[in-house]
């Protein structure tokens, strides 16, 4: 008996979470739409989504955020953020780790999700990693952010890695960028986002989700031929943390 109201339970809290991310975005649609008519007013359009999307769905589900910062943002700048993989709670919760902008670079396969991919696909750079036309069109859509003062958000993992996986190989294209653009790499490391929103249907649970902000890694005087070594050096931040 206990075990079937735990399945329940945990199908509820599926069902409960997607409700959290569909309704706002349908209570706000008129004013989402209108943000996002023009890149200049991506920056309302982020600091809705930060306020009155992500934390909500995050304290909706009972995952209360916890942040640990080495280093802090520099309003204005521009950076390139890249995080482990391990839960669809991992937007939300880069959401609430930067106040500065920035955009999403995602799966092109995202924008087929109901409601969430109508402003997935309007406000994200969107890659279609089998195409060598898309991933190169992605190094001229990020300057043209950076030009915006915005900074760009890439899980260097190239997706959710299976579960049994601590942390799977960086791809090189988030440090082939940051090292172009001469921007900082911020790691960022989440600890528990696959324990509480895994993607195994009935596991999970509410909880504390604690993210913590690492020092950067600068890039300024960094050529390409050094993404593969500066790609280690911050997986290896990454992995020491989730592996303590």
């Amino acid at each position: 008996m206990l075990h079937i109201l735990k399945r329940i339970g945990q199908v509820v809290y599926r069902v409960w979470f997607y409700l959290l991310v569909a309704i706002p975005i349908l209570v706000f649609f008129p004013i989402l739409l209108l943000l996002t008519f023009s890149e200049q007013t991506y920056p309302q359009f982020f600091w809705m989504a930060r306020n009155f999307w992500a934390r909500p769905i995050l304290y909706g589900m009972g995952c209360f955020p916890k942040i640990e910062r080495e280093q802090r943002l520099e309003k204005g700048k521009s950076y390139m953020l890249v995080a482990n993989h391990a839960s669809m709670l991992d937007i939300m919760l880069m959401l609430l780790v930067s106040r500065n902008p920035f955009v999403f670079v995602g799966k092109k396969e995202l924008e087929k999700i109901p409601v969430f991919g109508f402003f997935y696909k309007r406000v994200c750079i969107m890659v279609d990693r089998d195409s060598i036309r898309s991933r190169t069109g992605v190094y001229r859509r990020a300057q043209r952010r950076l030009d915006q003062g915005l900074s760009i958000c890439i899980f260097p993992e190239g997706g959710v890695p299976d579960e049994a996986i601590v942390l799977d190989e960086f791809k090189d294209g988030a440090f082939k960028m940051a090292i172009a653009h001469k921007i900082p790499i911020v790691p960022i490391t989440f600890y528990d986002n696959k324990k509480r929103f895994p993607f195994t249907f009935f596991s999970g649970g509410p909880g504390r989700i604690r993210a913590k902000v690492h020092h950067f890694f600068e890039t300024g005087i960094l050529g390409e031929e050094d993404k593969s070594t500066l790609r280690e050096e911050v997986r290896e931040v990454i992995l020491k943390e989730l592996t303590h």
